[in-house]
């Protein structure tokens, strides 16, 4: 690695949004390293396949995001084979959708442990090095149901508003040493989970978008991208929304 060469880590950087974000950081000179949960690793020979074809460089790092023993252990293992940790897109999360009805404490953890904890971390082991040398990002994927609430997922609204209150308070924290931490909202986005939906659901999703489609990928890694750069030194503590007009405020 090049010593003016920029290091990021994406959490779930292998799926959909993540994928997305680690190509347009890396095409933009970053060295990215995605994480994996060992659950994918089935799927890690075309998707290292697919970016090599691409002619886009991305290391990986298996890492179970919701475990703080595993989370430190990814960030030594990657500090010492890339160099310091400069960025962090917090993007891992899952679903696991009930009403509060039917919600058990299992479905509750396993998304509060995985989309809001995670952040918490893995930023944490790169966090101290970060604030000696007087450079950081760290980018949370946070979702417009973290800003509105959605019916039937009480425990990811809540993982997602949380998201950005750490935000928030980051961006306190690090301010005057440099290191800046910010959040991005997206709304309902092309993926592979969106696209297996029934086509009168995704129909009904897109008639209440005023854009009148879904966000893409790559929409997302935009912001993303946008919030990693050197030059973005002076926005911090900010949530990015990238939802169509879904959702305004």
């Amino acid at each position: 690695m090049s010593e003016n060469k920029r290091l990021a880590i994406v959490t779930g950087g292998v799926g959909g949004i993540g994928t997305a974000i680690c190509e347009r950081l890396a095409k933009d000179g970053i060295q990215v390293v995605a994480t994996y949960h060992p659950a994918e690793e089935d799927k890690l020979i075309d998707w290292s396949k697919a970016r090599a074809e691409a002619g886009i460089e991305v290391g990986l790092a298996v890492c179970d995001v919701s475990s703080p023993e595993d989370s430190a252990r990814m960030v030594a293992e990657v500090e010492k084979e890339f160099g310091p940790v400069d960025i962090i897109v917090n993007c891992a999360g899952i679903t696991r959708d009930k009403t509060m009805k039917r919600m058990d404490a299992e479905s509750w953890d396993a998304v509060i442990n995985t989309n809001l904890n995670s952040a918490f971390y893995v930023t944490k082991p790169a966090w101290e090095g970060m604030l000696n040398r007087g450079f950081g990002r760290i980018i949370n994927i946070s979702s417009v149901n973290g800003q509105r609430g959605q019916f039937g997922q009480t425990n990811y609204s809540a993982a997602k508003a949380g998201i950005h209150g750490f935000t928030m308070a980051l961006a306190h924290e690090g301010a005057a040493k440099g290191v800046t931490a910010n959040t991005v909202s997206p709304g309902y986005i092309e993926t592979a989970m969106t696209a297996a939906m029934r086509d009168d659901v995704r129909e009904s999703i897109i008639s209440g978008i005023p854009m009148g489609r879904m966000g893409n990928p790559e929409e997302i890694a935009s912001a993303v991208a946008f919030l990693a750069a050197d030059e973005q030194a002076y926005i911090t503590g900010a949530n990015l929304p990238v939802n169509g007009a879904l959702f305004v405020h």
